[in-house]
């Protein structure tokens, strides 16, 4: 499992551990990913995504899964995003076919 946030497509970054003696060591800080479920109302199911904090306060702050995916242009999300974000517009025309 690569340990990058779904959403906001935070990872690993690199850098030094540095000692009072001014040695330096190499080390990576790893993002703070959760494992978590948010629920669509589209596709009437939890979806189950490894996101940073941030990434789960973003979607929070902007109304839930389904809207921030609808209303994040593709070009801001990574490909695990828009392949969420196409399968809850799919359903969304579907239900939208149906009732018409």
């Amino acid at each position: 499992m690569a340990r990058r946030c779904a959403i906001t497509g935070k990872g690993v970054l690199t850098g030094n551990n540095v000692s009072h003696a001014n040695n330096k060591t190499r080390r990576r800080f790893l993002p703070n990913l959760q494992e978590t479920s948010f629920y669509s109302d589209v596709l009437a199911a939890p979806l189950k995504l490894r996101l940073s904090v941030n990434g789960i306060r973003t979607i929070e702050h902007n109304g839930g899964i389904d809207a921030f995916l609808i209303g994040t242009p593709n070009r801001s999300l990574p490909e695990e995003a828009q392949v969420l974000k196409r399968r809850i517009l799919r359903a969304q025309a579907k239900k939208a076919a149906a009732a018409a």
